[in-house]
């Protein structure tokens, strides 16, 4: 068994369902260069996509 990959474990969270959850880039900093509506799209997390949950799931 692999040992957890710390840096990644902090930036996911797992659903009740098992779906893997993940902020927006780029939200942090440089604010006034981006839109309105692209900063208000992405307050949101987003899910994974199902092809890349195996190989994710694996650093957890």
């Amino acid at each position: 068994m692999d040992k957890t990959s710390k840096t990644f474990s902090k930036r996911i969270k797992i659903t009740k369902t098992g779906k893997l959850i993940r902020r927006h880039m780029g939200l942090s900093h440089f604010k006034a260069k981006k839109s309105p509506k692209s900063i208000r799209s992405r307050r949101n997390d987003i899910t994974i996509a199902s092809v890349d949950l195996k190989a994710l799931k694996a650093h957890l």
